[in-house]
This record gives C-alpha cells, structure tokens and sequence, in this order.
C-alpha cells in the first residue's frame, strides 16, 4: 500500500515537472516569435538594424518586446522607439 502511494506521487511529479516544462517551452517560443516579429518589422520600417539594437532586443523581456513593437508600428525614427528605455 506504501509503494503503490509512493509511486502515485512519483508519477503526480514527474507530471508536473513535465507540464512545468512544457509551459516554460511555449513561454521561450512566444518570446523568440515576438522578437523575430519586431526585427521584422524594424528592418521593413528602418532597413538594416544596428547591431546594439539587435543585442538590445535579443536580451529583452517579452513585455519590452512587445511594447517596442507598439511603438514601431507609429514611429518615424526607430530611435524613438527605444528612447525611454
């Protein structure tokens, strides 16, 4: 009766660590999708990126991410969009 617990628990951690996972997974891509989407549409706006901004974006949070897409899509100058940042 011990065991059988035993290994009920294993299982209920073992399945929480995986859906730990999986959510930590979708998290990384949606991160990785907004920032591809943003040096898109940056290089469709401004042309070439500059390297600094490139590292800036890559090392960003999600929310930075998205609130320099908002910015881009309005903005005339792509310094703009990072100004108060």
């Amino acid at each position: 009766m011990l065991s059988e617990r035993i290994e009920q628990w294993a299982l209920a951690y073992i399945a929480e660590g995986k859906l730990e996972g999986e959510l930590k997974g979708k998290l990384e891509g949606k991160h990785e999708g907004e920032m591809l989407a943003l040096q898109k549409l940056l290089s469709k706006r401004f042309g070439a990126i500059p390297t600094d901004i490139t590292r800036l974006i890559a090392n960003a949070p999600l929310e930075a991410i998205e609130r320099w897409f908002d910015r881009a899509i309005d903005t005339q100058q792509l310094a703009d969009i990072f100004k108060d940042d």
